[in-house]
């Protein structure tokens, strides 16, 4: 108890004053927990306010479009909690009749909600002792109590939940879970957490073996995998060009130029011979140059995207019907995105 009831106190004096703490709408504390997964506080924040002020009840959410959700989520990334979020929004409107749930198993029924989401939106707006574990959970515990399991293994999973479990204040889990998370965040640090001045240092277990650096500890990252894309930008003497909508894998559903996925990065001459370039084009008279200086590089948690923009300049086809000025309404990926402001500011 004396563990909850320090990190309780300071929280009370040190948490920041977030917007969704300001409420105990179920709706919006789900909101920003769907954001906020993979996601700093301080770019979270403006999605937040976009979504709400779009969107201020599930029902608005519901009624919107896919296009409109991800067009709003753009930039944020890990799209597939947005189209969860959106799928999640039409099933408390139209199976639960617009009730939120208010239980930890029934808001973990919720597509895209797993243990830590449901815990923290059960225990903050109901009230309910679930106790959440995420990052910061994890490296609070690991470093306080000295232990050395893996937390990304099925054992250490299973043992920092029921040790969080077992030191959730029942009275208060919302405030408890809140307290430890943001302790995580601004006091025990990934890096140089402020162990001079921490209210537990003198009972930490990682302090007094010197082993606060290493922990918490994580088992060998996955192998990366390197992906080199050719994208196919089209402007024709209208000043239209060809938008494609993924079907599937990263960013699905949204827009994007036409594509030729290689093997390795390849020039002018090998994109021209490409099948699929002579498919897309086959008797067009083209001219392609090359829109990048070098190689872009985007990197994602799984893979690092190497590309090339080619700007493909063409004759008036039906093909290619989307007018130049309105390629920006389009939900696109921060790669393609980030392609666009460029080109529109040459």
């Amino acid at each position: 108890m004396k563990f909850s009831n320090t990190l309780v106190q300071w929280y009370l004096q040190n948490k920041r004053d977030l917007p969704w703490r300001q409420t105990s709408n179920p709706y919006y504390i789900w909101l920003s927990e769907i954001i906020l997964q993979q996601t700093r506080v301080d770019q979270g924040m403006a999605y937040y306010f976009k979504f709400v002020e779009h969107f201020p009840t599930v029902f608005e959410l519901a009624s919107a479009s896919e296009e409109q959700v991800l067009k709003l989520w753009q930039g944020l990334g890990y799209y597939s909690r947005a189209r969860n979020l959106h799928f999640s929004a039409k099933y408390i409107v139209t199976t639960l009749e617009g009730k939120f749930p208010t239980t930890y198993n029934s808001i973990l029924k919720l597509k895209g909600v797993g243990d830590y989401t449901a815990s923290a939106v059960a225990s903050i707006c109901f009230n309910e002792p679930t106790a959440v574990v995420d990052g910061n959970v994890y490296r609070v515990l690991a470093r306080y109590f000295g232990i050395e399991s893996a937390i990304n293994s099925t054992k250490g999973i299973k043992q920092f939940k029921q040790l969080a479990q077992e030191l959730i204040d029942v009275k208060i889990p919302g405030t408890h879970n809140q307290a430890v998370m943001e302790f995580g965040a601004r006091m025990c640090k990934p890096q140089n957490p402020d162990c001079e001045i921490c209210p537990l240092n003198s009972s930490c277990a990682s302090l007094a073996t010197n082993k606060v650096k290493e922990l918490p500890f994580k088992e060998k990252k996955i192998k990366i995998r390197n992906r080199y894309f050719n994208y196919l930008v089209v402007h024709t003497a209208n000043d239209t060009t060809k938008l494609v909508k993924r079907e599937k894998g990263i960013w699905l559903n949204l827009y994007e130029f036409p594509l030729i996925e290689t093997s390795s990065i390849i020039d002018e001459t090998e994109l021209v011979a490409h099948q699929n370039f002579k498919k897309l084009f086959h008797s067009l008279n083209v001219s392609v140059q090359l829109f990048n200086t070098k190689v872009m590089v985007h990197k994602l948690s799984h893979q690092h995207i190497y590309t090339n923009f080619w700007i493909v300049k063409t004759e008036n086809s039906n093909q290619f019907n989307i007018d130049w000025n309105s390629v920006q309404d389009f939900p696109v990926s921060t790669l393609v995105n980030n392609f666009l402001k460029q080109y529109r500011s040459n």
